[in-house]
């Protein structure tokens, strides 16, 4: 990707626990230190992206919004129709919590499928907000769930890069395989992955030789570092700690770059 200029968007997403969090609000921060006005979207459920911005706190999640998701939507009518474009533009605003290095979080939370009740004044919201996110001109680093369910057909097309996270172990190369799939069949074909967590370089020829044979380029190595659980258990950011993995996130991002 061109540096000059250029307004990044990357949805980065993998198996839960194989370190794709740790990589999204790194690069967040990396970019905004050279000046990216740089908007952190975090759509996993499990909504720990702050951990890795250095925030302490998450502000409100977009989902919890009901009462202004059925005002915005129209679904208080009763009717059962309501509106698929709703009013999204002041949502970063007011919704959003600025971080170190100045990067903005918004995080979109989690829709309950079960129970009464219609979803889709909800799904409607969070897709139309993601798709506002998505072309306005800022760097988005968005930290998806392996389903990358906020994004659709209409969302695909102004996604740049799905990075896609692995760690040695088939169970990781699956997902990621089905994550290829997902992409494409919504329009995502700039499609790469980045091995985390690596204790043995053989091993990760071996996986890159499976993400070669699933059509995936591959971006980095990022090596098994201890001083990112001890950042963790300390309520650290990566960032903050340093160490080997950190540099290798620092050559991530010159890759995607390059």
């Amino acid at each position: 990707m061109e540096r000059t200029g250029t307004k990044v968007k990357i949805a980065v997403a993998g198996k839960g626990g194989v370190g794709k969090t740790t990589i999204a609000g790194t690069l967040a921060r990396l970019l905004a230190r050279e000046g990216h006005p740089v908007i952190a979207v975090d759509a996993d459920p499990a909504m720990n992206l702050k951990f890795t911005l250095g925030i302490k706190e998450n502000p409100t999640p977009i989902s919890a919004l009901k009462d202004l998701i059925f005002e915005r939507t129209g679904a208080y009518s009763g009717t059962g129709i309501y509106k698929l474009n709703p009013k999204v533009d002041d949502i970063i605003t007011k919704y959003g919590a600025e971080g170190p290095d100045g990067v903005t979080l918004l995080v979109m939370g989690t829709i309950e499928k079960g129970g009464s009740g219609c979803v889709c004044p909800e799904s409607a919201f969070l897709r139309s907000l993601l798709q506002h996110i998505l072309f306005k001109e800022n760097t988005v680093i968005m930290d998806m769930e392996a389903g990358i369910e906020h994004l659709g057909r209409g969302t695909a097309k102004g996604v740049d890069l799905m990075l896609t996270v692995v760690e040695p172990g088939m169970r990781s190369v699956e997902t990621v395989s089905r994550i290829k799939k997902l992409g494409e069949d919504i329009g995502i074909h700039n499609i790469a992955a980045v091995i985390n967590k690596v204790m043995d370089p053989e091993m990760a020829k071996k996986i890159e030789t499976k993400l070669d044979e699933i059509g995936i380029p591959l971006l980095g190595i990022i090596p098994y570092e201890r001083a990112l659980i001890k950042a963790d258990m300390e309520g650290k950011a990566p960032l903050d700690v340093g160490g080997e993995a950190v540099e290798h996130i620092k050559m991530l991002k010159e890759k995607i770059f390059a």
